[in-house]
C-alpha cells in the first residue's frame, strides 16, 4: 500500500503530533525537513519506494494505492480478492466496502485500535498537502520524486502529476 508522498508527509506529521509515544513538531516546516532527510519513523519515503519498486514485477506483490482505494473501494476490494484467489459475491464486496470506508473505520477506531485510533485516523482526504506545503517544499518534493521515481512502475502507479502537482 502506497500513498502519494505529499499526503504521506502531512499524515505522518499529524501522526507524530497525535501520538504520545512520538516527539511533537512545532511546525510542518520543521517536520518537512526531517521527512525529506528520512529522519522520521520508518525512514525515507523515497528509499522505501525505490526498494519496493524493484519488487513490483513479482507475482507475489500486489501494489495498491490509497488514492485508488478512495476513488473505487469496491474495485480495490475485488482486486485484492482476485489477487488472493478468494472470490467474493457482490454482497460481500459491498459489506466489506461499507466497513472499509475511511469514515466507518474512523468512527470505529476506538474499538479497533484503542486510544491510538485518534492518531491513525485523522481526515483521510486526498490533496490535503496543499494546505501545508509551501511552494518551495512542493518543488523540493517534486525534484526528489523526479530523481527517485519518475519513469518507474511505482512512479506511474502513484499518478504523481494528478495528486501532487498544482
Amino acid at each position: 500500500m502506497f500513498r502519494n508522498p505529499k499526503d504521506t508527509a502531512v499524515s505522518l506529521f499529524h501522526f507524530y503530533n497525535n501520538n504520545p509515544m512520538l516527539p511533537n513538531y512545532n511546525s510542518f516546516d520543521e517536520f518537512f525537513s526531517d521527512f525529506m532527510s528520512g529522519k522520521v519513523i520508518w525512514g525515507s519515503y523515497f528509499d522505501h519506494a525505490v526498494a519496493w519498486n524493484k519488487q513490483l514485477d513479482s507475482d507475489t506483490v500486489l501494489l495498491m494505492t490509497y488514492e485508488d482505494m478512495k476513488e473505487d473501494l469496491e474495485g480495490s476490494i475485488k482486486k485484492i480478492s482476485d489477487f488472493f484467489s478468494m472470490p467474493l459475491t457482490e454482497e460481500q464486496v459491498k459489506a466489506i466496502a461499507d466497513k472499509g470506508t475511511f469514515k466507518s473505520m474512523k468512527e470505529n477506531s476506538k474499538n479497533t485500535h484503542g486510544e491510538i485510533g485518534n492518531a491513525i485516523f485523522r481526515k483521510g482526504d486526498v490533496g490535503d498537502w496543499k494546505n501545508y506545503f509551501s511552494e518551495a517544499q512542493s518543488e523540493e518534493m517534486d525534484a526528489e520524486f523526479e530523481k527517485s521515481l519518475a519513469g518507474t512502475k511505482l512512479g506511474e502507479v502513484l499518478k504523481y502529476n494528478i495528486y501532487c502537482k498544482g
